[in-house]
């Protein structure tokens, strides 16, 4: 699985962006899909995911509310639909693809393939 992440952007605090993370590969639609973070100088952060099936769904506390994905599978695509934005959530949002069960989805080591990140600058 290839992963191409886009939409970032800067926007202002309280603004709205929709990430998108296009993917190749036979195996999209049996893979679980997560969104993480990385601000400078901090670790990368999990945000959101979503099972094979699009019935789990997680985020972390940070974005609950305000952060929703989404997957097609019909177009490979999976989305995240980010609302509120705040100062705090400047970073580079990378997309990722599992097709493990071993962990949490909130756990960097379950995925397998991951994109080349998009960034999203929120001024305040």
């Amino acid at each position: 699985v290839q992963l191409q992440a886009s939409g970032g952007g800067l926007v202002q605090d309280g603004g709205s962006l929709r990430l998108s993370c296009s993917a190749s590969g036979r195996t999209f639609s049996t893979s679980a899909l997560g969104w993480f973070r990385q601000a400078p100088g901090k670790e990368r952060e999990f945000v959101a995911a979503i099972s094979w099936s699009g019935v789990g769904i997680y985020y972390a506390g940070s974005v609950k509310g305000r952060f929703t994905i989404s997957r097609d599978n019909a177009k490979n695509t999976v989305y995240l639909q980010m609302n509120s934005l705040k100062a705090e959530d400047t970073a580079v949002y990378y997309c990722a693809a599992s097709r493990s069960s071993s962990s949490s989805y909130s756990d960097t080591g379950r995925y397998d393939y991951w994109g080349q990140g998009t960034l999203v600058t929120v001024s305040s």
